[in-house]
């Protein structure tokens, strides 16, 4: 049942992830979000830590003190701050992530929260998460600085108007 779960949860979550890229023209993005949810060091996780309202990562890092899949994870996935973190002669140093990325760092916050918060869900959940935990976001000024731009404008607009207005920026999505 676990196992089922597991696969409804982040095909849902993808699904909608998708839907939103698609919204704000990120199409390659959308269909390759999160394709490493399925591999195996990743979905075995999922599957014995799977709680159905969190993520089945942080059940793991509960109870081990670190997420193997997680690891593997953030790795992989260009769309998550920690992706961008170098370890350099002065310490943990962000690199400033590419736009089309944020933006779809943006896209996964919502869907996670539809997800997790189903009927629950409000355009005000993203940026509340969010600021839950930025404390210990080690992200570059500049990508904080548009991330959180973007968060607010959501809490502020709604979710049509906040697509709307991504939309009206195309230089936000090109290569970089």
């Amino acid at each position: 049942m676990k196992t089922l779960g597991h696969f409804k949860t982040i095909t849902k979550h993808k699904w909608k992830v998708m839907k939103l890229c698609f919204r704000i023209g990120l199409y390659k993005q959308g269909l390759l979000h999160d394709m490493s949810k399925y591999a195996w060091c990743e979905f075995s996780t999922g599957m014995k830590y799977y709680q159905g309202d969190k993520s089945p990562n942080s059940v793991e890092r509960r109870e081990k003190g670190y997420s193997l899949a997680w690891l593997h994870h953030k790795g992989r996935n260009k769309h998550h701050w920690e992706f961008w973190v170098d370890f350099t002669r002065t310490g943990l140093q962000p690199a400033k992530m590419p736009t089309r990325y944020v933006l779809e760092m943006f896209c996964d916050r919502i869907a996670a929260s539809q997800t997790y918060q189903g009927k629950k869900y409000r355009d005000t959940f993203p940026l509340a998460y969010y600021e839950n935990g930025k404390h210990s976001y080690i992200m570059h000024p500049q990508t904080r600085q548009f991330l959180e731009h973007l968060l607010h404008y959501l809490h502020d607009h709604g979710l049509d108007e906040t697509i709307q207005y991504i939309n009206s920026h195309p230089e936000w999505k090109k290569k970089s």
